[in-house]
């Protein structure tokens, strides 16, 4: 709900305008997934240990629940952007942890499925999300909107908990000691799908730019459009319906077949966008494209991170690439940002997807070098 309604809540409700809330949309979410990544590299170690990963899931699903809906109380641009920093580091932190769990109870030839499982119910919340924010922004204006996400947040945090006691009991040991491993996680396939993960993440801009660019186009001189946030529900339900089956390919032919489908996807949504006029049917299906690029490549990177990964290091394994992937995602949408406002939003776009090939050409080149 926060996410959806953020660019509304920047550009309307703060006074900033479109130009302006691009800019501190790409410097919030460029920032916030800087956060969320130094927190998943923290996080990972922690996840190490099977004590300790259950406390840092159930802690960090809390937090996230508060300080994504406290949004809602912010009268500037840089407090949002606090909030928001917060809010996604306590979900960096948690996010090894959860993944950990996932790969300790999933059966190794299934790993695709069971993160294509994960991503798909993700998903699937975030489709609810914009929907249900559309209903309570009519009712009761963004900022309490944003304030009243912290029920189905708090759900979560509740969801958990649940989930984590009715895992499988725990063998008395003592714990492990916090350590960061880098080298011993990067030996072996998973090193050598390094570098098209980041290219791939370079390319992976926060989803409220493409809110902000069709807002620009259906509706402009608007600072807020409802097709916009309906195509991004349109988003998420194609991650969440590719999900599974990506999973299920990823079993069958490996993580490297899907991730570059998966940059193939980014690429030809990414170039749609730059290009695109005000048609709704072919940004619907550029939302599509983008949509089913997120859900195979998140779905194909965990199940290669569970396949490859030392088991005694698979939290920091998972820390370690979300790292990865959130300070990817920081240069992605703070570049991409900047571009929009310094030059166009056709440049904006035309650079992630640059990005996206190179990440198709190096998933392609790991998956020939392992033939």
């Amino acid at each position: 709900m926060p996410t959806a309604l953020l660019p509304s809540f920047l550009a309307n409700t703060l006074d900033l305008g479109t130009a302006r809330a691009a800019a501190a949309l790409g410097v919030i979410e460029g920032v916030a997934d800087g956060a969320g990544g130094a927190a998943r590299f923290a996080g990972g170690p922690l996840a190490d240990d099977p004590g300790r990963r259950r406390a840092t899931a159930v802690g960090g699903y809390t937090t996230t629940a508060i300080f994504s809906s406290a949004i809602g109380l912010a009268t500037a641009a840089w407090q949002v952007g606090v909030l928001r920093s917060v809010a996604w580091a306590a979900r960096g932190v948690r996010g090894p942890s959860r993944n950990a769990l996932l790969a300790d109870i999933a059966p190794a030839a299934a790993y695709g499925r069971a993160y294509g499982f994960e991503r798909a119910m993700d998903n699937l919340g975030a489709i609810g999300g914009p929907l249900l924010a559309l209903g309570l922004v009519a009712l009761v204006g963004v900022r309490t909107a944003i304030l009243i996400s912290v029920i189905p947040g708090t759900l979560a945090a509740a969801a958990i908990v649940i989930a984590v006691r009715l895992a499988p009991r725990l063998a008395q040991r003592e714990p492990r000691p916090v350590r960061i491993h880098v080298r011993a996680v990067l030996r072996g396939r998973l090193g050598k799908l390094m570098f098209g993960i980041v290219a791939f993440e370079l390319a992976n801009v926060a989803a409220t730019l493409l809110i902000l660019r069709t807002t620009e186009l259906i509706a402009p001189g608007q600072t807020y459009s409802r097709t916009a946030v309906l195509l991004y529900a349109g988003y998420n339900l194609a991650a969440t319906l590719i999900a599974i089956p990506g999973g299920h390919l990823s079993d069958r032919r490996g993580a490297s077949i899907v991730l570059v489908l998966a940059a193939c996807a980014f690429t030809a949504a990414f170039a749609g966008f730059a290009f695109a006029g005000a048609s709704v049917p072919l940004l619907a299906f550029l939302f599509v494209l983008a949509g089913l690029g997120i859900g195979v490549g998140e779905t194909a990177q965990s199940a290669a991170v569970a396949a490859f990964a030392p088991v005694d290091l698979r939290g920091s394994a998972f820390g370690l690439v979300a790292a990865v992937q959130a300070f990817a995602n920081l240069a992605a949408s703070v570049v991409a940002g900047a571009l929009w406002r310094a030059v166009s939003p056709e440049a904006a776009f035309l650079y992630l997807a640059g990005w996206s090939i190179l990440a198709a050409i190096a998933f392609a080149v790991s998956m020939r070098a392992r033939g």
